[in-house]
């Protein structure tokens, strides 16, 4: 158990004892734990095992780490752009949109039809929009007046042809 821990107790639902722990730091094994388990249970429900990690990483050129990119995932015909950041002095050259480009390619090549993000009204929804992306809906959260902005964009083969379902 971390510092960060906080109310560890008994489950008060009948049946087998569990403790119920709210922690700010999960260990990646926790993660895991439940990544897996969801994971299973879908494949268990649709017979595919498509759950693939996606990144479109940024690297120094003379240090080789990572200063930005895309992470995200693929899994029963859909992208999730995750995260999505690029120091200031690259914005604005064209490179956020070939990043983005790249991320919605192999996910089309993955065999995605349709690709799910959100941002928050203070970072980047005018990008997307500008990239083919449409609004689904807004969440309010704080600051008073910010929004997180859900957004999808179908994905379309090369020759501007929707992606056929698999």
């Amino acid at each position: 158990m971390t510092a960060s821990d906080t109310n560890v107790t008994a489950s008060p639902h009948p049946g087998p004892r569990t403790d119920l722990v709210v922690t700010d730091a999960p260990s990646p094994a926790d993660i895991a734990v439940i990544s897996d388990a969801l994971d299973r249970f879908n494949i268990e429900h649709t017979g595919i095992t498509d759950r693939t990690p996606l990144a479109v990483l940024v690297r120094d050129p003379k240090t080789h780490q990572a200063v930005g990119g895309l992470t995200g995932r693929t899994s029963l015909g859909l992208f999730f752009v995750d995260l999505f950041y690029l120091p200031p002095q690259l914005r604005g050259s064209g490179l956020g949109r070939e990043i983005l480009r790249r991320a919605e390619d192999e996910a089309h090549a993955r065999g995605c039809r349709t690709a799910v993000l959100y941002t928050i009204t203070f970072q980047a929804p005018g990008f997307y929009r500008k990239q083919g992306w449409k609004l689904l809906g807004k969440v309010p959260c704080d600051p008073p007046g910010t929004s997180r902005v859900f957004m999808t964009k179908e994905l379309t083969a090369p020759t501007g042809q929707p992606v056929r379902p698999r």
